[in-house]
């Protein structure tokens, strides 16, 4: 009379939440997160470029941004405006004469990107050179070709001494 077969949750079958970690869920929580971390750090991709190509990428790079994003016609004022990144040399080779084409490009048909390719040290800590690779692109047309560009470290800067046409690194 009136009495269930089944306690229902009101009965003394009625489940234990517990809100302690058990000794394996902690164990394996950490295990998980030490698993992860070394898989990242181990993916990493290392650099294994010489550190002289580093430090005289970010110029050779710097400079021809500069370049690009200005005016490219070879002129002695516009010269004047790249001369921090010359070595005194190279320089006062270019403001001596008066090229017919731009001395940085090495073409009349200037370019529209550029991209700074493989580096080779020819002297540690002095001296690299670096293939810059000139792109031109438009509707009708895609190219693109390679320049030398050397680099010499002057008194802990890096300065572009020469632009010359491609040679194999």
């Amino acid at each position: 009379a009136g009495r269930r077969t089944f306690s229902g949750a009101e009965g003394f079958m009625r489940p234990v939440v517990s809100c302690q970690w058990s000794v394996v869920s902690v164990f394996g929580r950490l295990s998980c997160l030490l698993l992860t971390a070394f898989c990242l750090l181990a993916c990493s991709i290392p650099n294994l470029e010489d550190p002289d190509c580093h430090q005289a990428r970010d110029v050779i790079r710097e400079f021809y941004s500069f370049h690009f994003g200005n005016e490219m016609t070879f002129s002695v004022d516009n010269l004047e405006k790249r001369k921090q990144f010359l070595t005194p040399e190279f320089y006062e080779k270019l403001r001596g004469e008066l090229p017919t084409l731009d001395p940085f490009t090495r073409t009349t048909d200037l370019p529209k990107a550029f991209r700074a390719g493989a580096c080779r040290v020819v002297e540690p800590a002095k001296e690299v050179t670096f293939n810059v690779l000139l792109f031109w692109k438009n509707d009708s047309r895609t190219e693109q070709r390679a320049i030398t560009v050397d680099a010499k470290n002057a008194n802990g800067k890096w300065l572009i001494d020469s632009v010359g046409d491609a040679s194999d690194l």
